[in-house]
């Protein structure tokens, strides 16, 4: 965070302050641009709103969108289906609906299909055909039916038509006229009783067909093949199978009687040829992790048992995942200042942020005396949004300060009775040490110090993270940073991956290279901080180079990412992407100077977002807020759950 405080100064207007209306406390104002409600596509962030009536009408252009409080994550509005239209076993996703009545219109167009409810089991409504026509031994797919006068009626276009009710595989009507039966009886036997494939013993090959199915009516698992043609044309082998909790209890030839018996059990289903026609299970699944604890029929229900678990999820039976609470990139963003009003225009411009650091306290001499510019107010605004607060607290990057003060065991334990005090009495979550320019003389005294305010802020309650710069293994050691005691001690390590190039750099180049960074984290993780601890710091911020004309170095500047568009706009800058860093390198002249920065984007900052998710750190951190445009934070809130 080297030069952080020195870049405040570039900060040429803030975000409008929140003006209280008479009558309104300080801390409603304070809340009142911070945005409340999150819109959620399946069990995945989407955008932050400030009204409830925002968040819906935005949700409503997705499917299976959600809107809860940010603060508490209280479900307030869905659009996920109630209903479900399924044929033959399948269904898609344009047959889920709201209402019943639609569901209903497009199942009664298809023979075979069902509507159910989703909160409830088996059919809502159904078309499952009942009677199939044959003509002779011959049928065709069409010539399925749900009443028997629907399939009287089309028989009676046909000569030697019969019906077969599906669910018994009776034959229960045909048009054979004395003649036809007489004839069938008489010519050569072609229909032949198998099971399992071969002929069955002590059984007789026929020559009529409705003689042949009567008798394998009687013979459990039985054929009739036409031998002629080597063909099966009728079965009295179960197709319809009962399941209960996966375990096969029962088998049917129909499936009437096969859905009137999975009616008497819990969690059962009945398939055919694996497919699912009828199913009691609940259609919300529970899962801690991979693992599926409880299934329940209606949401409410689901949320509530979920929610008392940590790393679960609700999910659909066909795997939809609607809810998590999964553990999520933590997103901190540093405010860089102690002022109330610019705390809150920062918050208010971001989504999906978990931690907020403003800068409130500051050791300010040898004896351990605090500035403090805390508010309690924003505590508690902050918190009614969901939002943890863990004050910055520095060291005004006073190197001869800082050595006298950690001389000092009185002046050490002054301050950390101040500062934990104060800290413990705004409730916040923790406190956020950002000590820089220390000596490396004070290597073991600074330690010393970091493992006196942990163990003081831990007997209060409260968490503390320490930022540490980037560095390089093969000097840190020389340092006033003991990366491995600190890391063994505090809760959680900010890597402060910026500065690869700094005001001070005798050449140009980028505040943070994608390859420098990410050599940064692993060098992090072989000091053996655990990534649970670790968190990447972020840069919301560039820094342009001014050459002349005979390539000399005159200066630098840093340019807040925000300003970049306006900035390559209105200097015609072109660009040129850098291998080495990742970053486009733009380039523009003016008064004789060429000018050179390397582009902190919205794609940099989601790669910078990436290498922290794939070294599975506990989150990110930035510096700082105010930097960047609010279309940022869409994104992060959307990458922030991988």
């Amino acid at each position: 965070m080297r030069n952080k405080f020195m870049l405040l100064a570039m900060v040429v207007t803030l975000l409008a302050a929140f003006a209280a209306p008479a009558g309104q406390s300080a801390s409603a104002a304070q809340g009142a641009g911070m945005t409340k409600f999150r819109v959620y596509q399946n069990d995945k962030p989407l955008k932050e709103f400030t009204t409830e009536a925002d968040a819906i009408k935005y949700a409503g252009g997705f499917a299976y969108s959600h809107v809860e409080t940010i603060a508490d994550r209280r479900w307030l509005w869905d659009n996920f289906p109630r209903y479900k239209v399924y044929a033959n076993g399948s269904s898609l996703a344009k047959w889920e609906f709201r209402s019943y009545d639609q569901a209903v219109a497009i199942a009664r167009a298809m023979n075979n299909a069902y509507v159910r409810d989703l909160q409830g089991t088996g059919w809502s409504y159904e078309t499952y055909t009942r009677y199939r026509l044959y003509q002779g031994d011959i049928t065709l797919p069409e010539w399925e039916y749900r009443t028997l006068d629907d399939a009287k009626k089309e028989a009676r276009k046909w000569s030697n038509a019969h019906i077969i009710e599906l669910s018994t595989n009776a034959w229960v009507w045909d048009n054979l006229t004395a003649a036809q039966t007489a004839a069938q009886q008489a010519a050569a036997p072609v229909y032949q009783l198998l099971r399992d494939g071969e002929p069955i013993p002590d059984t007789a090959a026929y020559s009529f067909l409705k003689e042949a199915v009567a008798a394998s009516s009687q013979l459990p698992n039985s054929q009739i093949v036409n031998a002629s043609k080597g063909k099966v044309v009728y079965s009295n082998i179960p197709a319809y199978e009962v399941r209960q909790n996966g375990k096969l209890i029962r088998s049917y030839i129909g499936l009437e009687p096969a859905v009137a018996y999975a009616k008497t059990l819990a969690n059962a289903e009945v398939l055919q040829d694996g497919r699912s026609l009828w199913s009691s299970y609940p259609y919300l699944e529970v899962f801690q992790g991979d693992k599926k604890i409880k299934a329940f029929h209606t949401l409410s229900s689901a949320l509530t048992y979920a929610k008392a678990y940590a790393n679960s999820s609700i999910r659909t039976l066909d795997g939809r995942r609607l809810w998590s609470n999964a553990k999520s990139l933590t997103l901190l963003g540093w405010n860089g200042s102690g002022g109330s009003q610019t705390i809150i225009s920062h918050v208010a411009n971001t989504q999906g942020l978990s931690i907020d650091s403003p800068t409130w306290f500051e050791l300010t001499s040898a004896d351990g005396e605090m500035k403090d510019t805390s508010d309690a107010a924003i505590v508690k605004a902050l918190k009614e949004q969901g939002i943890l607060v863990t004050p910055l607290v520095h060291n005004g990057f006073d190197r001869t300060l800082t050595t006298a003060f950690l001389s000092s065991a009185e002046a050490r334990a002054a301050f950390v009775a101040r500062l934990v005090g104060k800290s413990a009495a705004l409730g916040v979550y923790g406190i956020n040490l950002d000590f820089e320019e220390v000596a490396a003389a004070d290597r073991a005294a600074y330690t010393g110090f970091v493992k006196e305010l942990t163990t003081a802020a831990h007997a209060k309650g409260l968490k503390v993270s320490i930022d540490l710069p980037r560095g390089d293994a093969a000097w840190n050691h020389r340092t006033a940073y003991d990366h491995a005691a600190i890391g063994a001690i505090v809760d959680t390590v900010i890597i402060m991956a910026y500065d690869e190039h700094w005001r001070g750099s005798k050449e140009p180049g980028s505040v943070a290279g994608l390859g420098w960074t990410e050599k940064g984290v692993l060098q992090y993780l072989n000091y053996g901080i655990p990534r649970s601890k670790l968190m990447l710091g972020i840069p919301f911020y560039v820094r342009e180079w001014r050459i002349d004309a005979a390539g000399k170095l005159i200066d630098n500047r840093a340019i807040l990412m925000k300003d970049l568009p306006e900035l390559i706009v209105k200097h015609n800058a072109t660009a040129q992407f850098d291998p080495e860093s990742g970053q486009n390198k733009y380039t523009y002249t003016k008064d004789g100077y060429t000018h050179v920065f390397w582009a902190e984007t919205h794609d940099t900052v989601l790669k910078r977002v990436a290498i922290a998710a794939k070294y599975d750190l506990a989150g990110v951190a930035f510096w700082r807020l105010g930097y960047e445009d609010a279309e940022l934070w869409t994104k992060l809130l959307r990458a922030k759950a991988g």
